[in-house]
């Protein structure tokens, strides 16, 4: 192990600290301790903290200082080095103040007195250059290094150097913003294997030293760097940002970013779309309940979060098509399974031969559920509508199967009341009249199980979404439904939909008349039209 000298001014006074760092097998330093950083920044703040109005017991003082001034015999050369090389004294923002002057002035209050830090890297007498870091926060550091190795590894240093006057070997870099990172990165110059010191450290450390070896021109390092940045797991979607930025600011300087880029984005030509739809195919065919269920709920979560993905193109509409194909196959399954349901025999068949029908039924009805739902939060769903409202002959086959295996079915078209209620599907009004006559009964007629067999449902909701749908079709039309309801609700009671708001807006708009002036103005235009025709 080797050293760092640390020495702190104050009160007129140099102190000095050792503290062991690590070194290369070259024989020199390739990390200084962070430690030493923050320790001496700590120590710069205290300060400025107000004193407590008892002062420490002079016994903890006397033991915090005996290790920093006594066991050091070499105190005044050191200070004699931090003031002499470089003539001139540090203030603490990293400026350079005038020449230190012999008269020693009046001792100030110790909370008033400016800290300045100079730290010493490197092995002073094998080297043959010094590097003069001037940080923002009042540290001085001088670097003991080797100008073939910086001409060898940096392009900065070498335009520096190639600037100088010939026979100077100290160059002094003025506001240096991260001087940790500026120290570790010309310590790795002296690394045969970066890579094996890259690996303990953090992806944040890393993507430090990138941009400092990126500004030094350390082309070695910034490869090495991308080679960690490329094997190593990004934690969490900020860190993946931090790493695209700093990689994509290297793209244009002719540096083999590819490798790093290629976690994120591909070049291969396959459409969003394809793979989208390829997924949807996987999870709509599976038969493991729970992942298929836990799936369903991920994609449709995705999508919703990229609800404007793919929209390049014509891919929307493409998905949107490739949706409806998964809809129309599910539909032709589901009818299938209803009329093996519904053949006579089947009434006479063993439990467990009935069971894997309607489990069946279930599960094309819940896949059904799903595609209904990706449309909708699409706004892609009136067409949806438009086809289970012409399901006839399944609405036909619905009312022969006992209800245990049709009940699912009636899911769908709460959906889609709820859906046209709350205006998130717009279906054209022979479409929305269709709707009801086919499938409104059906609803009724299982509501019941409805309410006890699927705990996602929500009468309220469903209820509401079915009285909107009835009140957007023309007067005659809602008292025609209405009516019906009315007959269906005063047998069954609780098991029937409760229309009560809806059928009290028919009313008004029927018997009250507010809006009798406008109902003779349609008649009058009316027969206008017709007399032209």
């Amino acid at each position: 192990m080797a050293e760092i000298r640390v020495s702190k001014a104050e009160q007129g006074q140099t102190k000095i600290r050792n503290v062991p760092i690590a070194v290369t097998p070259e024989g020199f330093w390739c990390c200084p301790a962070p430690v030493v950083f923050q320790k001496t920044l700590k120590s710069q703040n205290v300060p400025n903290k107000p004193k407590s109005s008892s002062p420490p017991p002079k016994s903890n003082v006397q033991k915090k200082q005996i290790p920093l001034t006594e066991k050091k015999p070499t105190m005044a050369p050191i200070r004699s080095a931090v003031t002499s090389d470089n003539q001139r004294s540090f203030t603490p923002d990293g400026g350079v103040g005038a020449p230190t002057v012999p008269e020693r002035p009046p001792r100030p209050k110790v909370e008033h007195v400016p800290r300045k830090v100079a730290i010493e890297f490197g092995e002073p007498g094998t080297s043959d250059m010094k590097v003069i870091l001037l940080g923002k926060q009042g540290y001085c550091v001088k670097l003991s290094v080797h100008k073939e190795v910086l001409l060898e590894n940096s392009s900065f240093f070498t335009e520096k150097i190639s600037q100088q006057e010939p026979g100077l070997s100290c160059l002094e870099i003025d506001d240096c913003k991260d001087v940790e990172i500026f120290i570790e990165a010309v310590g790795l110059m002296y690394c045969k294997e970066m890579k094996q010191r890259l690996i303990k450290l953090s992806v944040s450390r890393v993507l430090h030293i990138l941009k400092v070896a990126e500004l030094l021109g350390f082309n070695s390092c910034i490869l090495s760097c991308l080679e960690y940045l490329e094997a190593v797991p990004w934690v969490d979607k900020e860190e993946e940002e931090k790493v695209v930025s700093s990689v994509l600011r290297l793209q244009g300087e002719g540096i083999g970013v590819t490798p790093v880029l290629k976690r994120i984005a591909s070049d291969v030509s396959t459409s969003p779309s394809d793979t989208i739809s390829h997924i949807m195919e996987l999870v709509l065919k599976s038969n493991e309940e729970r992942s298929r269920r836990e799936m369903k709920s991920i994609v449709l979560k995705l999508l919703r979060e990229n609800n404007n993905l793919p929209s390049y193109d014509d891919s929307a509409n493409v998905f949107n098509e490739t949706v409806y194909i998964s809809c129309r196959n599910c539909l032709d399954s589901l009818l299938s399974l209803f009329k093996q349901a519904a053949e006579p025999e089947s009434t006479d068949k063993p439990r467990d031969t009935k069971e894997p029908v309607v489990k069946q039924i279930a599960l094309v009805v819940d896949n059904l559920s799903w595609l209904l739902e990706i449309l909708a939060d699409r706004q892609a769903a009136d067409e949806f509508a438009r086809i289970w409202a012409t399901q006839q002959e399944l609405a036909t086959l619905h009312s022969k199967l006992p209800i245990v295996s049709r009940y699912h079915v009636s899911n769908i078209t709460a959906r889609l009341f709820v859906g046209i209620g709350k205006g998130e599907l717009l279906p054209v009004k022979d479409t929305r009249q269709l709707l009801l006559q086919t499938w409104l009964q059906p609803l009724i007629d299982d509501y019941s199980w409805l309410q006890h067999g699927c705990r996602s449902f929500d009468r309220k909701v469903v209820e509401e979404g079915i009285g909107r749908t009835i009140l957007t079709l023309p007067l005659e039309d809602q008292q025609s439904i209405l009516l019906a309801w009315l007959g269906s609700f005063l047998k069954a009671g609780d098991n029937c939909p409760n229309l009560q708001r809806a059928f009290e807006v028919w009313w008004r708009r029927t018997f009250v008349r507010p809006y009798a002036d406008i109902q003779v103005n349609v008649l009058q235009s009316d027969s206008l039209m017709t007399s032209k025709q």
